[in-house]
């Protein structure tokens, strides 16, 4: 196992739940989020919490340069509790300037710090249509309009960063649509999906057992394959907390 870990949106939904499974493998976590009164939640939790805004590039610089983490892991999104419709159109806006913009941050004060290892979320509803189930080789759909060429943009300007940044060696986890504690969401979503305990533990395994590269992190169907995943990082769709 590796050193510590700076955990970018850790009070988020899949940093809740991850907080606990790096603890208690050992490792010391750095939880970021951008408003003080979550602090102490995090701390209770296990991390140590840091409070910083990715959109300040000056003091998410000097808080990495200070830690100096073996691995960054971004799990930043900025997306309505349960994706309330009445508030969807401005939030797949400021979830793309995460990806673009504050992915970009988060990269450049990893280099600066001397942090090799990137570790971060996209999703795997992305694919341009095609023959099914989509691997992780399968072209994203540049050609998207509207709301959804929105997101692509964001997610392509996310996976480039993390994944063409040398010498960071950069791995993106393409999740499914979340259900579970926290989501807002109870019962399974339509394809792709994953539990939210089942997303946190992938990004745990990625830290030993991942090569650089892409892998998709959903349940069971027919859109989208998660083979590599269950082949290369021994990750479980049917993982939850508490159940090891």
């Amino acid at each position: 196992m590796v050193g510590g870990i700076f955990l970018a949106g850790a009070a988020g939904v899949v940093g809740r739940r991850l907080v606990p499974l790096l603890r208690h493998a050992g490792l010391p976590v750095f939880g970021t989020t951008r408003r003080a009164d979550r602090a102490a939640a995090l701390e209770e939790a296990g991390a140590t919490p840091v409070v910083v805004d990715v959109f300040d590039a000056g003091r998410l610089s000097a808080v990495m340069a200070e830690i100096r983490p073996e691995i960054v892991i971004h799990q930043l999104t900025d997306l309505p509790s349960g994706l309330d419709p009445a508030r969807m159109a401005e939030a797949i806006e400021a979830n793309a300037r995460i990806r673009r913009e504050g992915t970009g941050n988060l990269v450049a004060a990893a280099r600066a710090a001397g942090v090799r290892h990137i570790i971060a979320q996209s999703i795997a509803w992305a694919y341009a249509p095609g023959a099914a189930p989509h691997r992780e080789g399968d072209p994203l759909d540049d050609d998207a309009t509207g709301a959804r060429a929105v997101t692509i943009a964001g997610v392509r300007a996310l996976e480039d960063q993390v994944l063409q940044s040398p010498p960071i060696e950069g791995v993106v986890l393409r999740y499914g649509r979340f259900y579970g504690p926290g989501t807002g969401v109870a019962d399974r979503p339509g394809a792709p999906a994953v539990h939210v305990d089942a997303a946190a533990q992938a990004a745990l395994l990625a830290i030993d057992r991942a090569s650089p590269g892409i892998f998709n992190i959903v349940e069971p169907d027919a859109t989208v394959s998660s083979d590599k995943a269950r082949h290369e990082l021994g990750w479980s769709p049917d993982f939850r907390s508490g159940r090891r």
